[in-house]
């Protein structure tokens, strides 16, 4: 990683910070999620340098060395394509290949949907495809419903979805996550990984395959907060960490966020309810790029998004492949290197 290149780029008027592996070949564009940072595709970068192209891994707006803006519609869905949209053109190329994780791949998504002339493929993974609603869920795979109104459904009567915490006033989540930020950080990479063991009459059953009120119950035991209290009361530690998470990997999170805040981060859940009424056009457009779908068996974006999984032709016209790794939780490009590395490489040999 030493020898990768880190660079600070003007992206349409937004200081976006890079690092690039490999100096030429196709432009890959590598967006990460909450609460994350370039780090996270520090598997894939050299490979796909080693393959002959140039992987271009972001800090997004609001993360590590790029922009922090104080204005929370900076973070608008539409800003974050225009933001990359930005880096493509700094870097001297017309076009580029998008990929994207957790929040990193509804960026992507949007991007190819609404950029084609620039985005000329795209691979999500973890949240597929879910039109203007962003991230789909059960009962509103492609956003028909007004995420307001899904995440409150999705919560039901007792609980917080995380999505609505993240968005209480007086920035709450995020003063919870500094308070013991490595505790926090701990928590939610540990509790969102395939490393968590599952209740004992849950041990045999494949989680994809839930019914949609079991996978609901299932999302809402891990991700949903009860009022009064914080995300961390349902984040469980572990013993010691998993084998994918080193403590030097764990440092570098913890040593970003401590200079960053989450504040920026979270800004992009506020965001949501104008993404939705800004790509209202755009709904019923079909996405025509070829594209890739990697999903976990125990990742929970992918649980509740199964239904978005499995009705992506209505939508994504070009859909390369769909595969759901077992055993992987929702950190996939680092709970499965070599198997995200090895279906990203097969599917842009195939562009």
């Amino acid at each position: 990683m030493t020898e990768w290149e880190s660079r600070t780029l003007d992206a349409d008027g937004r200081r976006v910070h890079v690092k690039i592996a490999g100096t030429s070949g196709p432009l890959v564009l590598l967006c990460h999620g909450f609460p994350e940072s370039w780090y996270s595709w520090r598997h894939q970068m050299g490979p796909l340098a080693d393959a002959g192209y140039r992987a271009v891994a972001l800090d997004m707006p609001g993360y590590g060395r790029s922009e922090k803006s104080h204005d929370i519609s900076d973070y608008r869905i539409t800003e974050l394509v225009a933001a990359c949209v930005g880096v493509v053109h700094t870097l001297g190329e017309e076009q580029a290949i998008i990929v994207g994780h957790d929040w990193g791949a509804p960026v992507a998504w949007t991007a190819a949907w609404t950029r084609p002339d620039v985005f000329r493929a795209v691979a999500g993974l973890s949240v597929p495809f879910g039109a203007r609603g962003l991230i789909g869920l059960l009962d509103d795979p492609f956003g028909e419903i007004r995420p307001s109104i899904a995440h409150r459904a999705a919560a039901g009567p007792d609980l917080l979805f995380y999505q609505e915490y993240f968005c209480l006033p007086g920035d709450v989540a995020a003063r919870e996550a500094d308070a013991d930020l490595r505790t926090w950080l701990t928590g939610i990479l540990y509790g969102l990984s395939a490393d968590v063991p599952l209740p004992p009459e849950m041990a045999d059953v494949d989680l994809t395959k839930l019914s949609d009120d079991a996978a609901t119950e299932y999302v809402r035991a891990a991700l949903c907060v009860p009022p009064g209290t914080g995300l961390g009361s349902v984040l469980p530690q572990p013993e010691k960490l998993p084998a994918w998470l080193t403590q030097e990997d764990l440092d570098h999170y913890v040593a970003e966020f401590e200079r960053t805040g989450l504040v920026g981060a979270m800004n992009y859940y506020r965001n949501v309810e104008l993404g939705w009424e800004l790509l209202a056009e755009f709904q019923g457009t079909p996405l025509t790029v070829p594209a890739l779908f990697i999903g976990g068996d125990r990742d929970l974006a992918t649980i509740w998004g199964r239904n978005a999984i499995e009705r992506a032709g209505e939508y994504v016209k070009d859909l390369r492949r769909s595969v759901i790794f077992e055993r992987c939780g929702h950190w996939i490009q680092q709970e499965k290197p070599a198997e995200t590395t090895r279906e990203l490489l097969e599917w842009l040999r195939g562009l």
